[in-house]
């Protein structure tokens, strides 16, 4: 038998092809990296891209996105690196590889191919999967037209249905960002959409019922019909294994052409387990994003990090700290090696989101009381509302929907800066008011 291939070596390999592996490359980059340092091994078969495209721009009907346009850094006003960017640079993109082991005690990735890769410094930014309904053995839940997004993959497949079940009835499982950004979409693509999901309102991580009553009214205004508080629970198909309908845990079934489910992702972290510390399941980091292994960084979905504005551990899932978190670990990364130091890791958190006509921002942490302000009613013409938290007597976090970029910024500063609040009632009827005063 042959001996086994000579291993490819690189100082520094980027595992993943999302988000967090694009802006670590541009970072590495401006930092400077010499030709053959530096690897991204992604299994994805296209060059890292800004995935938020896929729920918005790919999906709509006139001048969809299309790759090469939306490959990172496009998404935060950057330069987009091209495969051609990558190979100027000399920098190796390893694509449709998938690393089935990862033994960082001899750093070494090993591939479903068997081909073994060494580094020196490891930043691992595998994501997260999504959660599929055939993992909880749902009945008919493998039928055909029954779509996740998680990739471009899935979005072109998601496309290709859309055509072939053209003006058809869509159902989405799930009340989250997905199933928000998915509905609108299906609907301004001329579909008959129904939503389905278990909680008493939509988003109910992050929004209130104040806030929720508002999108909920905005998208029924749309024509599109919300069914709350129940569950899919099967499905049938015709005899070519196609999806018909959307079989619920309240007894009533839905007929269906398509099917989207969004009900959340995990981190993709099981190449790890036992090797490296974990928490709140993600990998353990510090400020810098160093793992407690030393040489070996975790970024965006899969890290578990020092939150320090409210002094805890956590993990978030969301394209803004996949791209900072990159960032910061790659010159966490450049300035050890130069003797150097850079600041700790200082985020605050981030969420965002667009759909039709309307757009939102949140900065902070919603935990405390609530204050909503402003105009929620969804039939204004112009709604513009948010809401304050007020935790032990102190602003931490804001919403804001319809707010242009003075007043987003305005509301990130307050977040920031948790001021005290005297009077819940008086910052009711301040409402945008009291941030513009920070």
């Amino acid at each position: 038998m042959a001996a086994a291939a000579e291993a490819k070596q690189f100082k520094y390999v980027i595992l993943g092809g999302g988000v967090a592996a694009g802006y670590a490359a541009r970072e590495f980059a401006k930092q400077g990296v010499n030709p053959g340092e530096l690897a991204i091994i992604s299994k994805e078969p296209v060059a890292p891209y800004e995935r938020p495209a896929l729920s918005k721009g790919y999906l709509f009907p006139q001048n969809a996105a299309r790759l090469p346009g939306f490959h990172t850094c496009v998404g935060s006003g950057g330069e987009r690196l091209l495969p051609e960017w990558y190979s100027e640079k000399g920098i190796e993109l390893i694509l449709s590889t998938e690393i089935v082991k990862a033994d960082l005690a001899s750093k070494t990735l090993t591939s479903a191919t068997g081909a073994t890769f060494a580094y020196e410094i490891l930043l691992i930014a595998t994501g997260s999967s999504v959660i599929k309904l055939t993992d909880f053995g749902v009945q008919g839940a493998e039928s055909n037209n029954i779509f996740y997004l998680r990739d471009i993959a899935d979005a072109e497949k998601l496309v290709a249905a859309m055509q072939s079940k053209k003006d058809g009835k869509a159902v989405i499982v799930g009340g989250g960002y997905i199933g928000l950004e998915l509905s609108a979409a299906l609907k301004i693509n001329n579909f008959d959409v129904t939503m389905v999901y278990p909680e008493p309102w939509c988003m109910p991580r992050l929004f209130t019922s104040g806030i929720a009553h508002f999108y909920e009214g905005y998208y029924a205004n749309k024509g599109i019909k919300i069914v709350k508080g129940t569950v899919a629970v099967g499905f049938d198909a015709d005899a070519n294994g196609d999806v018909t309908a959307v079989k619920l845990k309240d007894g009533r079934v839905l007929e269906a052409d398509i099917v989207i489910v969004g009900v959340g992702g995990r981190p993709l972290t099981a190449l790890f387990k036992g090797q490296v510390a974990d928490e709140k399941g993600g990998l353990k980091t510090d400020a810098f994003f160093e793992t407690s292994v030393p040489g070996v960084y975790a970024i965006g979905d899969v890290a578990t990090f020092p939150l320090k504005l409210y002094n805890e551990q956590r993990r978030v899932e969301h394209v803004d700290h996949a791209r900072k978190s990159a960032e910061q670990a790659v010159r966490a990364i450049k300035a050890k090696e130069s003797g150097e130091s850079v600041a700790e890791y200082d985020y605050l958190p981030y969420f965002y989101s667009r759909s039709f006509e309307v757009a939102w921002q949140f900065y902070g942490d919603n935990v405390g009381d609530d204050v909503l302000f402003g105009d929620n009613d969804p039939a204004s013409a112009k709604p513009k509302f948010g809401s304050y938290w007020v935790k032990d007597g102190k602003v931490v976090g804001v919403f804001l929907e319809g707010g242009s970029a003075e007043e987003n910024q305005a509301i990130a500063r307050v977040a920031r800066a948790q001021p005290v609040v005297a009077d819940v009632e008086a910052l009711k009827q301040e409402g945008l008011e009291f941030a513009a005063k920070v």
